[in-house]
C-alpha cells in the first residue's frame, strides 16, 4: 500500500506540499481554517505515521522542517517591514501560506501584500481569502509564473505594478526544491532584475544544501520525493557557494540563515528537521 494518497495531477496541478503545509500551519496556530484543505488533512493523517516513529526514534519529521523555515521567514519579514525598507511584498508560489492574511491583519494599510501563483493555485487561495474577508486594495491575488522573463503573467510584468517609490520583498517558501541549479540561478537573476526597480529590494527563501549527505539526508530526501512524487533538489556544496551565485545573479548582498540556531523557530530547532533547511536573506539596493 502507498504511503500518501493519490491526488489529481496536471500541469498546473496543487502540489501535495501546499495542502500539507497548509495543514501543518492550521495545526500550529499561524493560519486560518479556510486555508485548510481536505487534500491537507488526508496527507497529514497518511503521513502521521511515518512522521511519529521517526520522531520517536530522535529523527527528522516533515512538520518541524515546514515550522522552522516559515517561523524564520516571518521574522526576517517582521524585520524588514518594521525598520522601513519595505512597505510591498510578493509572495510567489504562495500556495496555501498564511503569511499574507496574518501580515495584512497584523500591519493594515503600513504594507501592500501582494500573493501569487500559477492560475489554479491562485483561484483557489483568491476563493479562500475572499472567504476570511482578507481581500482589498492592500492586499490581493494575482497570477505570476515565475519561468517567465517577461510578458503577462511574470513577476517583473507583477513588480511594474507595484509603487516605484517603496521597498519589496519578495518571498518564495518551499519553491527551490522543485527545480536544479541551473533553473535556480536563472530565477535569481530574474528576481534581483525585478527588485532593482526598487530603493530596496529583499529576498527570502528556503533551501537545502547539498553538502549534507549523510545517511539521515539522504533517507529524508527520499522521503520528500516520494511525497511530492517527483524529484526535489539540493542546491550548493556550502553556505559561501549560494551567496556566491546569490551575487553572480545580482544581489548586493546576501546571508545565509541556519534554521536549527534562529531563535526565531523556537522550539522546533531541537527537531532535526529544522537542521535540514537554510534560508535567504538577500538584498538589492
Amino acid at each position: 500500500m502507498a504511503i500518501f494518497p493519490t491526488l489529481r495531477r496536471g500541469s498546473d496541478a496543487v502540489s501535495p506540499t501546499a495542502h500539507y503545509t497548509g495543514q501543518v500551519w492550521v495545526r500550529n496556530g499561524l493560519s486560518h481554517p479556510e486555508l485548510a484543505t481536505w487534500e491537507g488533512r488526508v496527507l497529514f493523517d497518511a503521513l502521521r505515521p511515518a512522521m511519529t516513529a521517526s520522531h520517536a526514534v530522535g529523527g527528522a519529521t516533515l512538520e518541524g522542517l515546514l515550522l522552522a523555515r516559515h517561523r524564520v521567514i516571518d521574522r526576517l519579514l517582521e524585520e524588514a517591514i518594521e525598520d522601513g525598507s519595505v512597505s510591498q511584498v510578493i509572495e510567489a508560489a504562495c500556495g496555501m501560506s498564511p503569511r499574507g492574511w496574518r501580515f495584512a491583519e497584523r500591519y493594515g494599510s503600513a504594507i501592500a501584500y501582494v500573493e501569487a501563483d500559477l492560475p489554479q493555485m491562485a483561484r483557489r487561495k483568491r476563493e479562500a481569502l475572499e472567504r476570511i474577508g482578507s481581500l482589498g486594495e492592500r492586499h490581493r491575488v494575482e497570477e505570476v509564473d515565475l519561468l517567465r522573463d517577461e510578458g503577462p503573467g511574470s513577476l517583473a510584468a507583477l513588480a511594474a505594478r507595484l509603487d516605484p517609490g517603496g521597498g519589496v520583498a519578495l518571498i518564495t517558501e518551499g519553491l527551490l526544491t522543485y527545480f536544479d541549479d541551473a533553473d535556480v540561478r536563472a530565477m535569481w537573476r530574474r528576481f534581483a532584475d525585478a527588485l532593482a526597480g526598487f530603493p530596496r529590494g529583499r529576498y527570502f527563501a528556503d533551501f537545502r544544501l547539498a553538502g549534507a549527505s549523510g545517511t539521515t539526508d539522504r533517507v529524508f530526501g527520499a522521503v520528500l520525493s516520494a511525497f511530492v512524487r517527483g524529484a526535489v533538489h539540493t542546491h550548493f556544496a556550502d553556505e559561501d557557494e549560494a551567496v556566491a551565485a546569490l551575487r553572480d545573479a545580482g544581489f548586493s548582498d546576501a546571508r545565509i540563515h541556519r534554521c536549527d540556531s534562529h531563535p526565531a523557530a523556537g522550539e522546533v530547532r531541537r527537531d532535526p528537521g529544522s537542521s535540514r533547511v537554510h534560508i535567504i536573506d538577500a538584498a538589492v539596493g
